[in-house]
């Protein structure tokens, strides 16, 4: 914390709360992992906030340090735990909470002077642990809590939780025993929490869940009471009633997670429909596309189906802008796998996209496979994947060039605006800069900028008047 730089990366930003009155109890917050930890440690900040909290932006001024930890892959367990070091190291006083909270005795083996630990959303077991360590000590007259709570994010933007958990049993992937099965939310609970982000002043709303798609299967697609009428728990409703309700306050709507089910097909429209705010934007987990290499992951696609589900989807909403995540070299990948995944990145020419070089996880099925695939076979073919998804993008972004189009101003400095377009997500998409005439700008202004230059992930341009 005594390190988070005043940038946008969401996992390690600082709390924007009101200033502290003397005596106020202080806590600090690491949050690490994906945007769906980040909405977990915004709940605990803003319960703490409530019960007459302060939150410290630094470690030296806090009483106690929550972190909020992964436990995705090794890597990220390794991650954690240097996090839960510095935390000791800075503060001495150390509270452990998230994925990784669920290996205890791991945590301890390394730590054993934390103060606490406990499992993802345990959101009560962690306040239980900071009244032990830090009692409580409000103000009813002081500690008045903001309506929409504590936000870790810039305040133009707002990660938006529908579900927790997963029901895919996804070989590498042991999200759904750290996090259990699919648990939706009801939609008027998501659509009045909408509602307060956007009286904040928030901007763009990104829908995030572990599988965004499956989203009200657990209730049955249950009718709850919104307003004047009944709202269907359901992806394609849900996406409806927030994209009217962002078209009607100038806004953004970004889906995130979505796996290529066929009723993915039915929010195309939305996206294609100027008067809904849902952008063209799909973020779907492919992984691979060789039909074999799926089964090994037990994986719910396959290649060749998703090629036409992308053709189908281009051709009801041209514009629409397609990210993914792939995974090379899992146990069994042979060159002719890997060589199909190249050609279908050739035929689908997906406009963002991401790889990771596999890595065995403690829990995980696919550890038990046969044929792990060398780490210097891994890295040569992330290299040559990487090459061909840079190319793609690369000429995607030059076909841009000369385009008029809307972006969001997500920060400015002396130089220049960094903003993003509709086929950029925070942190994990491109940028585009505007390096004139940009001086009254503000995080958070939507504005139409004329595209003047492209590079191999990002775009400049200027601003139309």
């Amino acid at each position: 914390m005594a390190q988070n730089p005043p940038n946008l990366r969401p996992d390690l930003a600082r709390a924007q709360v009101p200033e502290t009155r003397n005596n106020q109890p202080k806590i600090g917050m690491v949050s690490l992992g994906c945007p769906k930890a980040l909405v977990d440690s915004e709940r605990i900040l803003t319960r703490l906030r409530a019960e007459g909290y302060a939150i410290s932006p630094d470690y030296q001024g806090a009483e106690a340090v929550i972190v909020n930890t992964c436990g995705f892959l090794d890597s990220a367990k390794a991650e954690s735990l240097d996090a839960i070091g510095e935390a000791l190291t800075e503060n001495g006083r150390v509270i452990v909470t998230g994925c990784l909270g669920a290996e205890e005795d791991y945590i301890r083996g390394t730590h054993p002077s934390v103060l606490a630990v406990t499992g993802p959303h345990q959101y009560e077991q962690v306040l239980d642990a900071v009244h032990q360590a830090v009692p409580p000590s409000p103000d009813p007259f002081v500690d008045l809590l903001p309506a929409t709570g504590v936000s870790l994010t810039p305040r133009h933007y707002s990660y938006l939780k529908i579900s927790e958990g997963c029901n895919h049993k996804c070989k590498f992937c042991i999200i759904p025993d750290m996090r259990g099965k699919l648990a939706s939310r009801p939609a008027h609970a998501i659509l009045r929490e909408a509602e307060k982000l956007l009286d904040n002043g928030v901007k763009e709303l990104l829908i995030i869940s572990q599988d965004t798609s499956a989203y009200g299967l657990d209730r049955r697609y249950d009718l709850n009471p919104w307003k004047d009428r009944e709202v269907r728990s359901h992806i394609t409703d849900l996406s409806r009633e927030l994209g009217q309700l962002a078209h009607q306050n100038d806004l953004w709507v970004r889906l995130h997670y979505v796996y290529p089910y066929p009723h993915v097909r039915e929010l195309i429209p939305l996206m294609a429909d100027p008067a809904n705010a849902v952008l063209p934007y799909l973020d779907i987990p492919f992984q691979h596309a060789h039909p074999d290499t799926l089964k090994r992951m037990a994986r719910p696609a396959h290649g060749a189906k998703t090629l036409d589900e992308i053709a189908a989807w281009r051709a009801d909403c041209p514009d629409i802008t397609l990210r993914s995540t792939f995974i090379v070299g899992y146990p069994g990948e042979t060159e002719a796998e890997f060589q199909t995944l190249l050609d279908w990145l050739d035929e689908a020419q997906l406009d963002r996209v991401g790889c990771f070089q596999y890595e065995n996880v403690d829990g995980a099925r696919s550890n038990a496979l046969p044929d792990h695939v060398a780490p210097e076979i891994k890295q040569e073919r992330w290299d040559r994947f990487m090459e061909k998804a840079q190319a793609i993008s690369e000429a995607k972004l030059a076909a841009k060039v000369g385009r008029t189009m809307q972006v969001i101003v997500d920060e400015v400095d002396a130089d220049a605006a960094t903003c993003r377009t509709m086929s950029d997500a925070p942190e994990i998409d491109g940028n585009l800069f505007i390096d004139e005439g940009f001086e009254g700008l503000k995080p958070g202004d939507l504005v139409t900028v004329e595209v003047d230059e492209a590079g191999e992930y990002d775009l400049w341009g200027r601003m139309t008047s």
